[in-house]
């Protein structure tokens, strides 16, 4: 049996407030953990942050034109955590998106083509009076031609994918 050791320098895991495991490492700019010390790409979402719709509409577009999908996940999934019950699926398939695109940027083309569907799946359903203006339609279909070019070939998954297609909003 071949033993593994344990996260962190120290030999234990990072840990908040509460004591729940919580890795506290900065991160690069597409969400991986970097080495204590290091200074990370882009300020971490905290777990327990709120942002209104407005806030959260604004700051993950913002995110998404700057290439941090990681870190726009996050936002999205700070409003999905306080939205309203009738809104959270749009909510968790636009932070799926984000997330698809994060796989992407990383290399792993066929989890990022399976999560953006499942994104574009989840936020097709609210149609054209999709709540608070999101262009769901323009989302699902970036999620989809994304995926589609990675399963095909036509997009390479790393460096160069480029996460500000992805307009929360109509132009």
């Amino acid at each position: 049996m071949t033993m593994r050791p344990r996260p962190g320098a120290d030999g234990v895991r990072d840990r908040n407030e509460t004591g729940q495991a919580q890795n506290q490492r900065p991160r690069d700019r597409y969400g991986r953990p970097m080495l204590h010390g290091s200074t990370g790409e882009v300020d971490r979402v905290p777990d327990d942050a709120v942002f209104t719709v407005e806030e959260g509409i604004a700051e993950a577009q913002r995110l998404l034109d700057g290439g941090f999908a990681f870190t726009a996940h996050e936002v999205l999934e700070a409003v999905w955590k306080s939205a309203p019950e009738p809104e959270r699926e749009l909510w968790r398939g636009l932070a799926q998106t984000a997330v698809g695109v994060t796989h992407a940027q990383r290399g792993n083309r066929v989890g990022a083509a399976r999560l953006l569907r499942r994104g574009a799946d989840r936020v097709e359903v609210f149609g054209p009076d999709a709540p608070h203006g999101v262009d769901v339609t323009g989302v699902a279909a970036f999620a989809r031609g994304l995926a589609d070019d990675l399963d095909s070939g036509r997009a390479s998954s790393g460096d160069g994918i480029d996460p500000s297609g992805m307009r929360l909003r109509g132009a």
